[in-house]
């Protein structure tokens, strides 16, 4: 693969203890927060999102509690652009080593209108006194602009300028509702950078979320477009459908490297632990066909998949599963399998065999899986007994694990 000479680095700001809690059924005590975060810290995250604390008595318990074990990344407390917001989330954080202020406010007419009650000049004087007080209390500020994908394109510019102008350092742009598309949103982006006169004075971030599966490829074009932070949860969980997965953008820089010339700091070996522990702590298992995490990310049941693999994995995987913390590649014996993965099990198993015992064993696999959706083991080995002579089921499991 031809790597760029310069590489970029991209942040990342990871919001699985805010945004991702807020996911339905996802919300976690004190001590699951910690450990989570401790997980976050060990990937080398840029930014942890702790959480609300304004929001409820348990949230600011939890974040102080985060501000007060947690060193490594900067940390990080939405709050509204509200005073008593504001000096609440500073009061979470204050025993941080780095503390960020997280400001949103909505600025899309929708929103404006039915949920703020607010003109644009109303918008633009409480963003402005909001991010004002957060600059003299917190080490960073960051802006965000709720809906902004919905947003005049106009006065999304004049926002954002304005809020440079008082202070934030960050401006993030968030796709709220998961409306926009990529080529739309790489767009906006650009029209950001081009029309923003101070946008230099800051480093330009996007929050995706997924109601139309699109959260990974529009951070993906933002970053395209010259965004330099995306905010993320592991597992993609969040509000609704959930967000850009932080698996996945980590993942797809360093796999299309050559084409993006962009990487993160994130630890990659991490990622499938940090998958597993959060799918432990919140109870809610990860879909198998998840991309990088998912239980059939490195799998392969058809035989011309299963070929291909075991001569050189290139040919059906563009990662190595080690390189994001798994054991290796899984072949599952089932009806699309092939000679070849049959061998291959057998040979795991030092189970040696004539030419005619392995037709004889492969033609009942292959009955066997007309039948069920995959053979089990004791299945396979059921059906090799008789034709080979093989050790009792129980001692070559347990040699096939020690070999592994």
């Amino acid at each position: 693969m031809q790597v760029p000479a310069t590489v970029d680095r991209v942040q990342i700001f990871d919001t699985t203890l805010r945004d991702g809690e807020q996911s339905p059924g996802a919300s976690m005590n004190l001590e699951e927060k910690l450990q989570m975060a401790e997980v976050l810290c060990q990937l080398k995250v840029d930014v942890i999102e702790c959480g609300f604390p304004a929001s409820s008595e348990g949230d600011f318990q939890a974040v102080r509690a985060i501000a007060e074990a947690i060193s490594g990344p900067t940390l990080a407390g939405l709050s509204r652009c509200r005073s008593d917001d504001i000096v609440r989330t500073h009061q979470a954080l204050k025993a941080a080593p780095r503390h960020r202020a997280h400001l949103f406010l909505a600025t899309s007419p929708i929103h404006r209108e039915y949920k703020l009650k607010m003109n644009r000049e109303e918008v633009l004087n409480c963003l402005r006194e909001g991010i004002s007080l957060a600059r003299d209390l917190f080490d960073e500020v960051e802006f965000s602009a709720e809906d902004a994908s919905r947003t005049e394109v106009d006065f999304l510019c004049e926002a954002i300028s304005e809020a440079i102008h008082a202070g934030a350092t960050i401006i993030n742009i968030p796709d709220t509702v998961g409306y926009a598309v990529p080529q739309q949103f790489g767009n906006l982006i650009r029209t950001i950078k081009e029309k923003v006169p101070n946008i230099d004075k800051a480093l330009l971030s996007v929050h995706c979320h997924n109601d139309l599966g699109l959260a990974v490829a529009n951070s993906l074009a933002a970053l395209e477009a010259g965004a330099r932070q995306v905010e993320c949860t592991v597992n993609g969980i969040g509000e609704r459908a959930g967000n850009c997965a932080l698996e996945e953008i980590v993942m797809a820089l360093r796999t299309r490297r050559d084409y993006f010339g962009l990487d993160t700091g994130v630890e990659a070996s991490g990622l499938y632990y940090a998958s597993q522990m959060l799918s432990r702590i919140i109870g809610s298992p990860v879909q198998r066909n998840k991309a990088v995490v998912g239980a059939n990310a490195f799998a392969h049941e058809a035989g011309i998949h299963q070929h291909g693999v075991l001569m050189n994995p290139l040919t059906y995987e563009v990662m190595r599963p080690e390189d994001v913390g798994r054991s290796g590649s899984s072949m599952i014996l089932g009806k699309h399998s092939g000679r070849h993965a049959f061998h291959y099990w057998l040979e795991e198993r030092g189970i040696h065999c004539t030419e005619m015992q392995f037709e004889e064993a492969f033609n009942a696999f292959k009955r066997l899986c007309d039948h069920k959706k995959h053979a089990e083991e004791d299945e396979l080995l059921a059906i090799v007994r008789d034709l080979v002579q093989v050790a009792p089921a129980s001692h070559l499991r347990e040699s096939h694990q020690l070999a592994r």
